[in-house]
């Protein structure tokens, strides 16, 4: 993990890969961050897929702690060079990037995440193709608008809990199960 967060202070002087101000907290604002996925995910076992992987958090951090495979999409292909050639760099051999859409995607998942890349509502339908019957949803969120998630999770057929963050007392993920 030391060496994916040296590559990533490294490359972000290139690219702004996380804001700079988030530097000196890297460890929990995005290793530790990305981390806590797995437990609330039941383990690292199964096919996971992250949308819009930006910097490699959730992804890179969750395929370095052997969550695989994992398909990472990022459509900035300066990013996804960078993702590439940390897989590479780091011998992680079931991790792949897809510099592309979502919408463009031929993968299955059993965990879909994507940290804070769009609104639930966009993510459940660009990313449905990618869900099966028994897919779980993590989407770490700065804040949850709990009120429209009943609604949007009938039209979906899927059930939500909220979960705290461990890294920020203001930070959530947003759990999304199908309905048993």
């Amino acid at each position: 993990m030391i060496s994916f967060v040296d590559m990533v202070v490294t490359e972000n002087s290139r690219q702004n890969l996380i804001s700079p101000a988030t530097i000196p907290a890297i460890w929990d604002r995005h290793v530790v961050d990305s981390l806590q996925l797995i437990e609330m995910a039941g383990g690292a076992a199964g096919r996971w897929l992250d949308i819009g992987t930006g910097g490699g958090f959730p992804g890179m951090v969750l395929a370095i702690a052997g969550c695989s495979p994992i398909m990472m999409v990022e459509p900035r292909r300066k990013r996804a060079d960078f993702l590439a050639e940390s897989i590479e760099r780091l011998s992680l051999t079931d991790a792949k990037i897809a510099a592309s859409k979502v919408e463009n995607i031929e993968w299955t998942a059993d965990v879909i995440t994507a940290r804070a890349v769009a609104s639930v509502e966009k993510l459940l339908i660009a990313a449905a193709h990618c869900a099966t019957k028994t897919t779980r949803w993590l989407l770490p969120r700065g804040t949850v608008d709990a009120s429209s998630l009943p609604a949007l999770c009938a039209r979906h057929q899927l059930v939500f809990h909220v979960e705290q963050s461990l890294t920020r007392s203001d930070s959530f993920i947003l759990v999304l199960e199908p309905r048993a």
